[in-house]
């Protein structure tokens, strides 16, 4: 399963750029933030980010005892917006780092570009895609959130992999950790994929206007007024 990088499993260089680049998206989610956020989504943000937190502690059964846990980087771009999203991820892992070890503090950049950087756009690009071809309606906006973490996740793996066979530190072969890595995670995309479904769905039921990659499926409010006749009727009994 994708789990948090340790300490010393990429070389010094490889973790330092990674670093840079981690830096780099998050500065760039700063600013994009400010656009996606305001009083009444603000909120929404932090609870994504507990949950987010929160499910990343637990593990799910996989196969051949295999487990994964949710990335949660396509839940919070179709809930925050992308930039908001990356900052949802990226504030939990450094949390998690921190608090727990659950990732070497060396490795945070690594960790960010794998399950915030890649997941978050990956996520929500095929999320709109598939809202521009689907029906405008809540179940169609559900499997497209659904597909769109399933990806995600062995999109997520895939750049691991990349950044393994740039400076990775065992002697693994590349070959077969890509095909453990995607293999494995192509199954728990599943995984994520329900979860993110589910969330986003029961968001959609109860306050859709919260939902911010699915704007297009707030109808517009129709004020109801008496019909000319109704209204002269009205008139002439006056």
């Amino acid at each position: 399963m994708i789990v948090h990088v340790p300490d010393g499993f990429l070389d010094a260089p490889t973790s330092l750029a990674a670093g840079a680049v981690a830096v780099a998206g998050v500065a760039v989610s700063l600013r994009g933030a400010r656009r996606e956020l305001d009083d009444r989504t603000a909120p929404l943000a932090g609870l994504t980010a507990a949950f987010v937190f929160a499910a990343q502690m637990l593990n799910f059964p996989v196969a051949a005892g295999t487990s994964g846990h949710l990335l949660g980087g396509a839940l919070a771009a179709i809930l925050v917006g992308p930039y908001a999203g990356v900052l949802c991820v990226s504030v939990v892992l450094l949390l998690q780092a921190l608090l727990f070890a659950d990732g070497g503090l060396s490795a945070l950049g690594t960790n960010v570009i794998v399950m915030a950087l890649v997941t978050v756009p990956v996520g929500y690009l095929l999320f709109r895609a598939l809202l521009r071809i689907l029906p405008k309606t809540r179940p169609a906006a559900s499997a497209a959130a659904f597909v769109a973490a399933a990806v995600s996740v062995p999109a997520s793996a895939l750049s691991f992999t990349l950044l393994y066979a740039v400076g990775g530190t065992t002697d693994v072969p590349i070959g077969t950790v890509a095909a453990a890595m995607v293999g494995v995670h192509l199954l728990i995309g599943v995984g994520e994929g329900l979860i993110t479904a589910f969330a986003v769905s029961s968001v959609l039921a109860v306050r859709p206007d919260l939902v911010y990659g699915a704007r297009e499926l707030i109808k517009p409010v129709v004020l109801r007024t008496a019909s000319p006749a109704a209204e002269t009727a009205t008139e002439g009994r006056a």
